[in-house]
């Protein structure tokens, strides 16, 4: 059965372009092109599309509020379809925030550069898209530590509790998982690294939502830098893989070259596999909902080496694809809703 999409977007060379890119797929069914968000909403009462791409930057409209209600009346796959400019990464992060699937980055430069640099790209993604269900875990985030907790954590911290590292992979439905996930850590939470697969276009806009919602600092990892208690580190999606090493005192982050591994660069299994090697016992691993395998086979290297590790539950999962390959391997030590994670993760590096 073919996937039967929904365009919406405000141009009309746009709309013709997206249509020409899915229209050319055996498998994908263009059913209706949408000018604003008024007529998506009769398009998709009338024509029940099973996966809609949005232009959230359409003007005269607010592509967030519309999400929004899609999200709450009538959840569905979207994939966002945004520029790359500054304003466009923070709208599409909130999109990913709000439930959007995925983001496809429209290059700049001229319609024929888009249709030549496409490369199945898009396609490929309202595929996945049209595999999603969709759950609801809470109205909001994980409220964030109490000051007199806060309080708590850092007189109980160990010497040496800067050995301990919490390692996260995240894919499809990752953003909005982190988005929940992230705020319940402490601002003195152990080094956190974190593989999400996303565009390097928007990997900076989501380094910055993050630390803007968390009491930890998120940044994107730098190449060669020591990772800090207090700090989580996201790696920026720019085709090099983010391992760890360093000394006997120290723990350091590298992006360093090679070929793509369970299909990704970045990708969640080498991250993964470097943490085991490193740290053995000292490091918990976290595998989030996501399309594929990637990350399973590092999972199961952590836990091997005496790690702790958790996988999310099917129930919270936009996509049980990496997470039920890890169960699946007897990777997770402990499967968890996502709302659980964040406390058992914590506990498991003794705070």
């Amino acid at each position: 059965m073919n996937t039967r999409v929904l365009i919406v977007d405000d141009s009309a060379t746009m709309r013709a372009i997206l249509s020409r890119l899915l229209g050319s797929e055996p498998d994908i069914e263009v059913i209706g092109a949408a000018k604003d968000a008024m007529e998506a909403r009769g398009m998709i009462r009338e024509l029940n599309p099973d996966v809609v791409t949005l232009d959230i930057e359409m003007p005269g409209m607010n592509g967030l509020d519309f999400l929004e209600k899609i999200m709450q009346l009538r959840p569905m796959p979207v994939v966002v379809v945004s520029g790359i400019t500054r304003k466009g990464a923070d709208t599409t992060i909130r999109a990913l925030e709000l439930g959007a699937v995925d983001c496809y980055a429209k290059p700049d430069g001229s319609v024929n550069a888009l249709l030549e640099n496409d490369g199945g790209t898009l396609a490929e993604m309202v595929r996945e898209a049209a595999r999603v269900r969709f759950v609801r875990v809470a109205s909001k985030p994980s409220a964030p530590v109490s000051p007199v907790a806060q309080q708590t954590i850092v007189a109980s911290r160990s010497a040496s509790a800067i050995t301990k590292l919490i390692a996260i992979g995240a894919s499809t439905g990752g953003v909005e998982a982190l988005h929940h996930l992230l705020p319940a850590f402490p601002k003195s939470c152990p080094p956190t690294i974190i593989v999400q697969h996303i565009s390097a276009a928007f990997a900076p806009a989501m380094a910055e939502r993050l630390d803007k919602q968390c009491n930890a600092t998120v940044k994107l990892i730098e190449s060669g830098e020591v990772l800090k208690p207090g700090h989580i580190y996201i790696a920026p999606g720019n085709d090099k893989h983010a391992v760890i090493g360093g000394g006997t005192d120290t723990i350091i982050v590298k992006m360093i070259e090679g070929d793509k591994v369970s299909g990704h660069r970045p990708s969640i299994d080498a991250m993964f596999e470097s943490v085991a090697q490193k740290l053995g016992p000292a490091a918990i691993g976290i595998l989030l909902t996501g399309m594929g395998q990637d990350g399973a086979r590092g999972l199961l290297a952590m836990r091997r080496a005496g790690g702790r590790t958790i996988a999310q539950d099917e129930a919270t999962s936009t996509v049980y694809g990496m997470p039920r390959a890890a169960a699946d391997l007897g990777a997770a030590e402990n499967i968890l809703p996502l709302p659980r994670i964040a406390e058992r993760a914590l506990s498991a590096a003794g705070l």
